[in-house]
């Protein structure tokens, strides 16, 4: 039997925050939470007048910081930006850098944060709460990387919402419906 078992969730609690204590524990979930984002940011679907493609990246951001919590949610989104800005090829479609879409990333930051945080009140725990959680952090995102796109690209605020929020909006429900069944039911696997 071993000794490093699954305690049990507590008030307060994250996923995360049933795995054994450690140190080298958060490191592997930070790194873990910003591979995973640049993984799913190379789900790329070009959209026609956009400079932004539709990705799995801010579903993952989202679920890095659910999952994470808010201080490692946003650790991990943090190495994702800089690693990205340094050159490693993982934001969407494989670019780095800045881009008209940078703004997006910099929401991801502050939307992990955010739904980390609500995670910590029990967000993450019923479908209806996981929702609300998830129209939160999208709402971030876009009122970062709407305006950012509209400088990056010079764009009218319109314009930038026809290109940079519109076309996203069933994704994004889509990606919530995913969230509401996934995180709820991981707490129901864990016996809560």
């Amino acid at each position: 039997m071993s000794t490093a078992a699954v305690a049990p969730a507590r008030p307060g609690q994250v996923l995360a925050d049933l795995l054994p204590v450690s140190r080298v524990r958060d490191v592997a979930l930070v790194v873990g939470g910003a591979a995973l984002t640049g993984l799913a940011a190379q789900i790329a679907v070009p959209v026609p007048g956009s400079p932004v493609p539709v990705t799995g990246q801010t579903f993952a951001a989202l679920l890095v910081g659910t999952t994470l919590g808010a201080s490692r949610g946003l650790s991990a989104l943090v190495l994702y930006a800089l690693a990205g800005l340094a050159g490693v090829p993982w934001f969407a479609g494989g670019t780095s850098g800045v881009s008209a879409s940078f703004g997006y990333i910099l929401g991801m930051l502050l939307a992990s944060a955010a739904v980390g945080a609500l995670a910590r009140r029990g967000a993450d725990r019923s479908m209806l709460r996981m929702a609300g959680t998830m129209l939160v952090g999208e709402a971030i995102i876009y009122a970062v990387g709407v305006p950012y796109l509209a400088y990056a690209a010079d764009l009218s605020m319109s314009a930038a919402i026809a290109a940079g929020l519109t076309p996203f909006l069933i994704g994004d429900a889509v990606k919530a419906a995913l969230a509401m069944g996934l995180l709820p039911s991981a707490w129901k696997l864990v016996k809560r």
